[in-house]
């Protein structure tokens, strides 16, 4: 049983997602919360797999709410609902720990997928919209140090060069398949690599991951 926080500050979508969480029968909804303030609380008390976090509320917003959630040490996975199109702080939600983002006219399937998704340690962030939101907010990356490589980061030293070319592909939004295919490997050796990659760079799952890409410009926006 998945168990999910909803963090909201308009109680109609807070009970639009409790009527669509609770009719499967895998998952649970066990809090609701107006705000951040009390969504770290719940959190705190609840312990649950997911948070499904709304990132304008009043008071503590969405963003310091997952940072705080994320630097506790708590197990919860974040996943950030927003509206893409106006939402501007997407990116560092992202940034704050968030393991994914959906924008809130996603289909009903979409985000009980993506909590599943969350909820097994996985990325929710359809690669296309990951490369989308963060080409957007290009802006808010940390000016480039120069003209260093990106493996005078320690995050990417340890790294093997198949190693490197995984992360620069993920960081351009190719999907386990699509790095098996064109790379000519096995998708089992993929999921390897890229796990081998979260644990040496320190990254929480994928959604991380691409950050780097962006942080140490192993990936150039376009």
């Amino acid at each position: 049983m998945t168990t999910v926080l909803i963090a909201d500050d308009q109680a109609m979508q807070r009970f639009g997602f409790r009527m669509l969480l609770e009719s499967q029968d895998d998952m649970t909804v066990v809090g609701e919360a107006a705000n951040g303030a009390e969504a770290v609380g719940l959190v705190a008390r609840h312990h649950p797999d997911v948070a499904l976090m709304d990132i304008r509320m009043p008071g503590l917003d969405g963003i310091e709410a997952t940072r705080r959630i994320v630097t506790s040490g708590a197990r919860t996975r974040v996943l950030i609902v927003t509206t893409f199109d106006l939402d501007e702080y997407a990116y560092d939600g992202l940034r704050a720990g968030a393991s994914g983002f959906l924008v809130k006219d996603a289909l009903p399937e979409e985000l009980l997928s993506g909590i599943r998704a969350v909820a097994s340690g996985d990325a929710v962030v359809a690669p296309s919209l990951t490369r989308r939101l963060l080409d957007a907010y290009v802006h808010h990356l940390p000016a480039a140090p120069g003209d260093s490589p990106a493996g005078g980061d320690p995050r990417i030293a340890s790294l093997t060069e198949r190693e490197r070319e995984i992360l620069t592909v993920i960081g351009q939004g190719w999907t386990n398949s699509e790095i098996a295919e064109r790379l000519h490997l096995a998708e089992s050796t993929v999921k390897t690599h890229v796990t081998r990659i979260l644990a040496k760079t320190g990254s929480r799952d994928r959604v991380q991951a691409v950050i780097l890409a962006y942080d140490t410009r192993m990936v150039n926006p376009r």
